[in-house]
């Protein structure tokens, strides 16, 4: 039926299928970041609902965490490409990067475990444009002589970017590091004066 147009609304059905759907990914995100082996009966345990519901929107445990993946990367990617089409020097954008990412960097830590796993292959493939844009930045850091040329490009941004999740981690565990530790580690992993590391950090302060 024509509607004169007008923007179809949400049914109360589809929202609340929507809500579910996107309950479960969130609880699967705490739940695999505590066991990256947990399976589709701990995620459905922890999100309240029966199994069924959860094979309803996730027909495998591929498909639910390539979708966790897919949203990481829509996250990351948007961060990465705002910070891209800035001025910025190398050294401020990867400051941004990791700050902007920070607060959500713990949710999605779990990926590095799984990554090196049985779904390897498929997280390595959707998280290929998070990883290009990051080498992209430390290349251009580099060629700038802003960041070290003791490893190419590719493989320094991954090194670096891995180190701000290990952090999100013990942050999560131990409750120390925070966005500031991140920021001044990775800067002076990549080759960054320890001055202007420390000056590119944002202040100190609690933000997991």
């Amino acid at each position: 039926m024509c509607n004169d147009g007008a923007v179809p609304t949400e049914t109360s059905r589809t929202r609340a299928m929507r809500e579910t759907r996107d309950r479960i990914l969130d609880v699967a995100l705490d739940v695999l970041g505590e066991n990256p082996d947990a399976g589709m009966g701990d995620v459905a345990a922890a999100a309240g609902v029966v199994r069924r519901t959860v094979y309803g929107h996730f027909p495998s445990r591929l498909d639910l965490i390539r979708t966790l993946t897919e949203r990481a990367v829509a996250e990351m990617t948007a961060v990465l490409t705002g910070i891209a089409a800035s001025d910025a020097a190398a050294d401020a954008a990867w400051a941004a990067f990791v700050t902007r990412v920070w607060p959500v960097a713990h949710r999605y830590r779990v990926l590095l475990a799984l990554r090196r796993g049985e779904y390897g292959d498929a997280i390595h493939g959707l998280l290929g444009p998070v990883d290009d844009l990051l080498a992209d930045l430390v290349a251009r850091g580099q060629e700038s002589h802003v960041f070290a040329r003791h490893l190419p490009a590719a493989a320094l941004s991954q090194t670096a970017y891995g180190v701000v999740f290990a952090l999100a981690d013990s942050a999560r565990s131990h409750g120390t590091p925070d966005a500031r530790a991140a920021t001044v580690t990775t800067l002076l992993m990549l080759g960054v004066p320890e001055e202007r590391a420390v000056a590119l950090a944002p202040p100190a302060g609690p933000d997991l």
